[in-house]
């Protein structure tokens, strides 16, 4: 994970700010400003770009035919792949970002382990034999704290975005099966994006807790639960990381604090993605390297 050194006074300045408002004038439920934009990558079958404060995160999906799993004859699923560039933090230099990388794909892959965040149904094409992967690219282009809460913002939107071809299975007289997929780009199945969990990560500093931690607010932090909240406020699953220990006083209320923020977020993310696509062409694109 990136870090920063701070000296002991200015530990001391942020977790005191911290009771009452934070170093950058924000309260402990407070996040920072969030830009988002869809649809950067063109040979995708959907992307997303997300930047929460200087934190950078672009994500890709491209959706291609595979064979179901064994355990799961009648679903498509999903697959992760997490790059730490080197340009976000010195320290993912070499293979420095590859233990994080793993770790952020493995939260992922928990968050998304469950029936109710995806139709995974309806990636299948024809059971046993054919159905849709989706193979989810997440790039850390920048690090400035908050990195979870981020990427899971932008796997949602870039889920969102995402379009897959829609497929007809033609069988002949002989009983052999043919796929034809359709050449209109607008014929196409979207994922319902409606029940897909976003994390959001509680910092302890002190005896407080808060959202959207900076890097400098992370070095004074001990002890993070990464709670993963549906928009419904429902909480399936949960985190602890860091060397420090959290009391059940304490988790409790960083459920509740997780369950309200994490609502008003879905809310929010959204509202932005259907307005952004209301504007269809018309949209101003910033792109990738805007």
């Amino acid at each position: 994970m990136a870090s920063v050194a701070l000296s002991e006074a200015e530990k001391v300045y942020i977790v005191h700010g911290v009771q009452d408002l934070r170093v950058d004038g924000r309260g402990c439920e407070d996040y920072r400003c969030v830009e988002v934009e869809t649809d950067v990558v063109s040979n995708t079958s959907g992307s997303a770009r997300v930047k929460l404060g200087h934190t950078d995160i672009l994500v890709g999906v491209k959706a291609e035919m595979g064979t179901p799993k064994l355990e799961k004859p009648n679903e498509g699923y999903l697959e992760f792949f997490v790059d730490c560039s080197a340009n976000a933090t010195p320290e993912f230099e070499g293979r420095g970002g590859d233990d994080l990388g793993t770790e952020i794909a493995n939260t992922l892959y928990r968050i998304f382990n469950n029936k109710s965040s995806v139709d995974l149904k309806s990636l299948c094409i024809s059971p046993r034999e054919h159905c849709w992967i989706l193979y989810v690219d997440v790039l850390l282009l920048e690090c400035d704290g908050n990195l979870f809460d981020t990427i899971c913002i932008a796997v949602k939107a870039a889920l969102f975005n995402t379009r897959i071809p829609r497929v007809r299975v033609l069988e002949d007289e002989e009983g052999s099966k043919d796929i034809e997929l359709s050449d209109d780009p607008y014929d196409c199945i979207r994922l319902s994006v409606e029940n897909v969990p976003c994390i959001v990560t509680l910092c302890k500093i002190g005896y407080r807790h808060v959202v959207d931690a900076t890097l400098q607010e992370e070095a004074c932090s001990l002890a993070s639960l990464l709670v993963s909240v549906t928009s419904a406020g429902v909480v399936t699953c949960m985190r602890k990381v860091g060397k420090g220990s959290l009391d059940p006083e304490s988790i409790f209320e960083m459920m509740e604090t997780g369950k309200r923020v994490g609502k008003v977020l879905h809310a929010s993310l959204q509202s932005v993605l259907h307005k952004e696509e209301s504007l269809g062409p018309k949209r101003q694109k910033v792109g990738f390297l805007g």
